[in-house]
């Protein structure tokens, strides 16, 4: 009866401490989309929904390295699309729906101010993860 006891209590320990490090263990994916805007131009552009590939938020819940994204953007439009001058913005979530809300949100916004919007196609523009 003893060993059954400690058996018992042994395999209640190990379920109880595998639970917490699988929960600790799963990362989530994380999505994105830019948007481009300039104050000369009544053309904003802006990215599909991307997964990012292999990136975790920080402690905060932010992007790491995310001024790199909006870079990545900004150069993608001066240097391939012929379209200097542009401020780029990045959203991003570990929730795919939030987001798209968040994107119909933004683009409901620029067409109301009566300006054009112009997706990038994911063909031509995808994020990639900044080296260090």
């Amino acid at each position: 009866m003893k060993y059954v006891r400690l058996i018992m209590a042994v395999v209640v320990t190990f379920l109880f401490c595998s639970a917490f490090t699988m929960k600790k263990g799963g990362e989530k994916p994380v999505y994105a989309f830019g948007v481009a805007a300039s104050f000369s131009d009544t053309v904003v552009y802006y990215t599909d929904i991307q997964l990012l590939d292999s990136v975790v938020l920080d402690k905060q819940g932010f992007l790491p390295q995310r001024d790199q994204y909006s870079y990545q953007l900004k150069n993608h439009l001066e240097y391939q699309m012929n379209k200097p001058n542009y401020t780029c913005i990045i959203y991003f979530s570990e929730n795919r729906n939030k987001l798209e809300k968040e994107a119909s949100k933004v683009k409901a916004k620029y067409q109301k101010g009566n300006l054009t919007l112009q997706g990038i196609e994911a063909a031509a523009f995808k994020f990639e993860k900044p080296q260090l």
